[in-house]
């Protein structure tokens, strides 16, 4: 078992690569090939109409629940797909191993529809912090990754958010109405106001990367899911970004948030969105 953060490092220095390579082999085998060829019977709910999953999900999530562990001996994976099955499983996010999280098909409405809009997600943890996240759209053969202290790239070129440009409107993708009770509507709506244009979100690690990339400017989301946040947070952080609970603390991947919470392109932009959330509270 891993025991410090550097040892971790080593293990990333050594083996980030290994980590992309079984993510794009995971694509390509599970992913891909069911793509826009989804049969009636590879597609079901789980809590509802909007709740969606696939073959694709499940074999892709068992893929990595291998192939990730085979990679760094003592670590164990918390995946989307798992946790459906056997909801106590979460809790190794919480646990001393290295834990590796996984959402294998990020936007799987994106995915049933044919669209290209959807991603892989792989973050490593330790201690309940990020250490390093993989964001793959393999149906745009992009890959975005992040390692603490290290800074974020996209296909190998480096990401830098920066400030939004001064004097438009801020531009924040927020948890789908699909998606979101009656209560998180009322705290999002602090966003509907003058000098911001909040629209519903698609897939929230390609929303994460646009903020890291200076194509969106925040996001605001209300639900803690760590699988769908962990990569996508560490992302932005090491472009520059900042994220930031209601309770104006940063978002924690082992719960227990003060939810809507925001992530943005930089400091400021995220505690503007912060103090629009539920009316400032």
């Amino acid at each position: 078992m891993i025991e410090d953060s550097e040892t971790i490092d080593e293990f990333l220095a050594r083996h980030a690569s290994d980590v992309e390579e079984a993510i794009r082999k995971a694509a390509a085998a599970e992913i891909m090939p069911r793509w826009r060829q989804l049969a009636a019977h590879e597609i079901d709910q789980k809590n509802g109409p909007h709740d969606l999953v696939t073959d694709a999900d499940r074999k892709a999530e068992l893929y990595l629940t291998e192939a990730l562990p085979a990679l760094l001996p003592g670590s164990v994976v918390v995946g989307e797909e798992a946790v459906h099955a056997n909801p106590a499983s979460y809790e190794a996010i919480r646990g001393d191993a290295p834990v590796w999280i996984v959402d294998p098909v990020d936007g799987t409405r994106q995915f049933v529809h044919g669209e290209p809009g959807f991603c892989t997600l792989v973050a490593l943890a330790l201690d309940g912090v990020v250490r390093a996240s993989w964001t793959y759209a393999p149906a745009l053969d992009r890959l975005a990754v992040a390692i603490r202290g290290r800074g974020a790239t996209l296909d190998g070129e480096p990401l830098h958010a920066g400030p939004p440009e001064a004097g438009r409107d801020l531009d924040v993708a927020t948890s789908h109405p699909d998606y979101t009770t009656e209560e998180q509507k009322a705290a999002l709506l602090g966003l509907w106001t003058e000098g911001v244009a909040p629209r519903p979100c698609g897939s929230a690690g390609l929303e994460y990367l646009a903020v890291a990339r200076g194509r969106l400017d925040a996001v605001a989301f209300s639900w803690e899911a760590a699988w769908d946040h962990a990569a996508g947070l560490l992302l932005v952080e090491e472009s520059g970004g900042a994220h930031l609970t209601l309770a104006d603390e940063p978002f924690r991947i082992t719960g227990g948030n003060t939810l809507p919470f925001t992530a943005a392109r930089d400091a400021a932009t995220a505690r503007r969105v912060r103090g629009l959330l539920s009316g400032g509270a």
